[in-house]
């Protein structure tokens, strides 16, 4: 059976024609030295161009990143060695390197050396800490030097390729080549080592259309590659998939198997010859280039071959080494989260596959290891083998003891105990299985699932998954597709009713087997359930759980990572990433556990619960208990005093509300209670509410509403002590307290005003105003202020208010009884009112002579007490009015009066002026 390759194009740039390619080993970056003669960096993550290096007007041949010194170092075909700091783009150096075209370059990868071969057949060295000085020519080749290559396992050593049909490998030192390896009929233009250790192994490629793989320990050819239709331009060993990789001028790269040397796949990108390529450790990625540009495929699977049984064993594999790790081995370390875990790695051997994917059982006793079309069940204490065969898929069942394969595109086998129990041929086909509760099988039309015992089909779904993820007791589970998720309940019951009676049967199986909970537009990577509850990573990086259709976000992850499982005990949570780092999240099992009785609708089983759940926990489950529609229960478990507020206002608690709100003193607060109690008919709470939250306004709307003149009175007297002073105005002027009225705007500097009220309901307080408005307007415009008269003394310019005197008293008197409220129909209303009218012949029963201004005359007789208000008449006080603009207006109303039209017939002056 073929590798499994999952082969996916990252970049395409297209350009002139490349000669190198170079992945940089820490930033997202592929450099490609050009023909035209420059070098170009691209990001492949964002498909952008970042760096651009103008090298000269001749063929750059070689290009390479010397990250540890943020340099790229390029060969052109003017013999002309350049260096460039590729943050800056400066250029770092530049000298002639030799005589003729420069084929390679070469970093060493722990010492400050640079490797360089040319068509003057030399190889040479040179040291950048010794301004680039030459510190050894190597001599050997008989024709052009295609591509030096140092050994990753001894760096003291290099190799190189000729065109003189030869393959010579070096010592740092030496003058003279160690050996030579002959083989090729033709010119040798290309090399690679092996970067796995366990092998001596060289690769060569040559214009005899061949690749030869060379043990140059023996210095043997250990295997020839052949198939190519033109001359072998690059090749390479992967350095994390089991594949060599050869490029030609035919235009493909093909991957071959490197224990097997069978051929994996061929690409052909169409963009002509291919001219190199570049892997990098740690990496997927592979770089190619081509006449017409460059291409980066990512090669294999991005998953990690890793497994966690339920009592925190890790199994996973480098490469074909398997490895162990224990979480209980670490004690009591403090574990936090996302932070990686200080794990006791233990070998426990080389499996016989390479190994693709790594899966427990569900009891955690067996461990299968997938990969090459293979596939081998282990002891996971030992690693024993207990069975093994050829399989393009594997799924364990939910029965720790049976399991099932895909065998080809049309045959399942399912095995029991290790002996095969069933083969069957899916009606549909078979493009992928899945394991769990029942047997998922993927086809192109769908996906069908099958009962374990019979094979009989259960249900199918015109849905395509990637991922099926099912619940420990089988009533849940989730299906993954490109773009969303599902989540499903199987519904046995209905299916075991289906069977007996076959009612709801069709050819899709039976109708009722699965009820569909919800779907959410998030791609899951990895999941599992715990619980009703599903746990899962997602495309953007987040780990978030589901349960009851609300997500809840765990974590947001800097990189992708794989979850691995939960242990209960330990309330956490382990994922993993490529590298195989294994980090935690906390998780609380008993958090889970509530929710999962709350979906299930088991209230006595969550309530035993509840008591378990930490207190810093309690906010988020009464969070979920809202969004479920139990707010009476969230209202009971949540600790946070806000959200505590806000569902006992939704519930209309006020008693809950009303604590809280005397714990927070919070002015919001006060008032939205004070809304709910009006609305409850509380007006009691309401008013102390309002008081607590200042809201002036509201009492004073409350007051009136509520025809309750005390509060009206003491909301006045509060307002006036606050500053409120159009609230304590109105409510003065409302109680007909028109003398608290005036001095509230005589304290407050508004005397213009408190003139014009003075001259409207209290004439006798007009010269006391008068007086105080001269004063103050004097200290701005003393000529405004000598032109404001005294309607006392100038009685001529005020008719009417000899008549207004009389009406003051006459309201003042008769405005004194309080009328019951049944005679409320009877009472003129003040609009209708004239009182002028009703005050003539009115005798008054006590006068007094107001004082009289200084220089002035007497002021007429009026009561020294204040009248009632024939009207609650509302006034708009403005912030800012000036004393001056307010005598302006007055001024302006006198110049615009007629004096020929005031009627001077009843003015003796003899009697008015008697007592001078």
């Amino acid at each position: 059976m073929p590798l499994r390759l999952d082969i996916k194009r990252k970049l395409t740039a297209r350009s002139d024609r490349v000669k190198s390619v170079d992945l940089h080993p820490s930033e997202p970056w592929m450099l490609a030295s050009l023909y035209n003669g420059s070098v170009c960096a691209w990001n492949y993550e964002t498909q952008t161009l970042v760096k651009t290096f103008e090298v000269c007007e001749l063929p750059v041949r070689a290009a390479r990143f010397v990250a540890r010194k943020n340099w790229v170092a390029t060969g052109a075909d003017d013999m002309q060695v350049r260096v460039f700091n590729y943050n800056t783009l400066e250029r770092v150096a530049a000298f002639e390197a030799h005589s003729d075209y420069i084929r390679c370059l070469a970093v060493h990868p722990a010492q400050p050396y640079l490797l360089s071969s040319s068509d003057d057949m030399l190889i040479k060295l040179w040291d950048w800490e010794r301004k680039w000085a030459l510190a050894q020519v190597f001599e050997g080749h008989t024709h052009y030097v295609m591509q030096v290559v140092v050994n990753p396992r001894d760096n003291n050593q290099f190799a190189s390729a000729s065109l003189d049909r030869t393959v010579k490998v070096w010592q740092l030192g030496s003058p003279a080549p160690n050996f030579t390896l002959e083989g090729h009929e033709k010119g040798v233009n290309c090399l690679d080592y092996y970067s796995g250790g366990d092998k001596p192994y060289l690769i060569s490629g040559a214009d005899d259309r061949l690749a030869k793989v060379w043990d140059y320990q023996n210095k043997t050819c250990v295997q020839t590659l052949e198939g190519h239709a033109q001359n072998v331009s690059c090749v390479g060993f992967h350095p994390e998939l089991p594949l060599v990789l050869t490029g030609s001028e035919d235009g493909t790269v093909r991957l071959w198997h490197s224990s097997t040397y069978r051929l994996e796949s061929t690409l052909n990108y169409g963009m002509e010859r291919v001219w190199c390529l570049a892997s990098l450790r740690g990496s997927n990625n592979l770089a190619l280039g081509y006449d017409e540009g460059s291409i980066i495929v990512k090669l294999g699977r991005e998953e990690p071959a890793v497994s966690m049984d339920a009592n925190g064993k890790i199994i996973w594999a480098r490469h074909s080494e398997v490895q162990q790790a224990n979480l209980k081995a670490m004690g009591e370390a403090e574990v936090r989260d996302g932070e990686r875990l200080p794990l006791a790695v233990k070998d426990m051997g080389s499996c016989e596959i390479y190994p693709q994917s790594i899966q427990h059982n569900p009891n955690g006793r067996f461990v299968v290891v997938c990969g090459d079309g293979e596939y081998i069940i282990y002891t996971a204490m030992a690693l024993r083998n207990k069975s093994f065969g050829s399989a393009q898929e594997f799924a364990w069942a939910h029965d720790s003891s049976e399991y099932a394969i895909r065998e080809s595109n049309s045959l399942v086998k399912i095995f029991k105990n290790f002996k095969e129990k069933k083969a069957f041929k899916p009606d549909f086909g078979a493009e992928g299985i899945y394991g769990g509760f029942l047997l998922g099988v993927r086809s192109v039309n769908g996906l069908a699932f099958y009962d374990w015992d019979n094979t009989e089909l259960l249900r199918r779904i015109e849905i395509q998954p990637k991922h099926i993820f099912w619940s420990d007791s089988g009533e849940l589970l989730c299906i993954g597709t490109e773009e969303s998720f599902f989540i499903l309940k199987y519904m046995s019951e209905k299916v075991a009713a289906a069977q007996e009676t076959h009612e709801g049967v069709t050819e899709d199986g039976i109708e009722d087997a699965f009820e569909v909970l919800g779907e959410i537009q998030e791609i899951v990577k990895t999941g599992l359930w715990v619980g009703d509850c599903f746990i899962y990573t997602s495309s953007v990086n987040r780990l978030n759980y589901y349960v009851g259709g609300e997500i809840v976000t765990i974590a947001h992850l800097d990189r992708t990572m794989y979850l691995l499982g939960y242990i209960p005990k330990d309330n956490r949570l382990y994922l993993g990433d490529k590298e195989l780092n294994i980090v935690s999240y906390s998780l609380m099992v008993s958090v889970l556990e509530y929710q999962t009785a709350v979906m299930r609708r088991d209230f006595s089983m969550a309530d035993k619960v509840l008591p378990t759940v930490p207190k810093e926990q309690r906010t988020r489950v009464a969070h979920f208990l809202e969004k479920q529609g139990f707010k009476q229960q969230a209202l009971a478990v949540s600790s946070d005093p806000e959200h505590r507020f806000e569902l006992a206002l939704q519930l209309g608690e006020l008693k809950i509300a009303y604590q809280l709100a005397v714990e927070a003193e919070v002015e919001q607060k006060w008032k939205q209670l004070a809304e709910l109690a009006i609305s409850k008919c509380q007006f009691g709470l309401a008013q102390e509410c309002l008081h607590h939250a200042q809201d002036y306004g509201g009492l004073l709307l409350l007051a009136t509403a509520s025809g309750n003149a005390t509060m009206v009175n003491k909301l006045a007297e509060g307002a006036e002590k606050d500053g409120k002073n159009n609230v304590a105005f109105l409510s003065y002027f409302l109680q007909g307290k028109l003398d608290r009225c005036l001095e509230l705007l005589i304290s407050t500097g508004r005397l213009p005003e408190a003139a014009f009220l003075a001259r409207t309901y209290l004439p006798h307080e007009v010269s006391r105003v008068v007086k105080l408005w001269r004063e103050s307007l004097a200290k701005v415009n003393q000529k405004a202020a000598d032109s404001l008269a005294d309607p006392t003394e100038y009685d001529n310019l005020f008719p009417g208010l000899r008549e207004a005197f009389v009406a003051e008293q006459y309201l003042k008197e008769s405005g004194n009884c309080v009328r019951p409220a049944r005679e409320y129909p009877l009472v003129t209303p003040n609009e209708e009112r004239n009182v002028l009218e009703e005050a003539k012949g009115f005798k008054p029963s006590g006068v007094v002579k107001p004082q009289a201004p200084e220089g002035g005359a007497p002021p007429s007789p009026v009561s020294s007490d204040l009248p009632a208000s024939p009207g609650p008449v509302l006034i708009d006080l403005p912030e800012n009015t000036k004393d001056e603009k307010a005598f302006l207006e007055l001024e302006d109303d006198l110049d615009n009066m007629d004096l020929e039209d005031i009627d001077t017939t009843d003015i003796n002056l003899d009697e008015e002026f008697s007592d001078d």
